[in-house]
C-alpha cells in the first residue's frame, strides 16, 4: 500500500462512519441523546471540521480525507447545513441540533454524502 493510500485510510476510516451517523437519526436519537453513550456531536464536528477534515473548506482535503469533487461539493454542503443547525442550538446541546430546522437538510445532505463516499470506496476496493 502506498503512503497515500494509507493517509486516505487512515482519514476516511474516521470520516465515513460520522456522515454514516449524521445519516441515520435513529442512531442520533438512541446514542447522541444517551450522555453514558460514547459518541457525541461533539465527536463529529471535530472530525469533520478539525481532526480529518475541514467541512467549511473541504478542497484541501481532496486526496487525504474526500476522494472525488463530487465528495467536496458535498462536505462543503454538509459544513454549511451544520454550521445552520449551530447557530440555531443556543446552548450546543445534542438535542437542540437534532430540533433545528436546519437537522433535517443536514441529515439529507450527510445521506447523499454517505452513497456518494461508500460508492467510491467500493469502487476503489474492487481496483485494487
Amino acid at each position: 500500500m502506498s503512503e497515500a493510500a494509507r493517509l486516505m485510510a487512515n482519514h476516511r476510516v474516521h470520516v465515513v462512519p460520522v456522515v454514516l451517523a449524521l445519516a441515520n437519526p435513529p442512531w442520533q436519537r438512541d446514542v447522541w441523546l444517551d450522555p453514558s453513550a460514547f459518541e457525541n456531536l461533539d465527536h463529529v464536528f471535530h472530525t469533520l471540521f478539525d481532526d480529518f477534515c475541514d467541512a467549511d473548506d473541504p478542497e484541501r482535503h481532496l486526496g487525504v480525507s474526500l476522494r472525488s469533487d463530487e465528495e467536496v461539493v458535498l462536505m462543503r454542503e454538509l459544513g454549511a447545513a451544520l454550521n445552520a443547525a449551530a447557530a440555531e442550538a443556543a446552548n450546543d446541546t445534542d438535542a437542540e441540533y437534532l430540533q433545528s430546522s436546519a437537522w433535517p437538510e443536514a441529515v439529507a445532505i450527510a445521506g447523499r454524502l454517505a452513497q456518494v463516499m461508500v460508492a467510491n470506496d467500493r469502487g476503489t476496493c474492487r481496483a485494487a
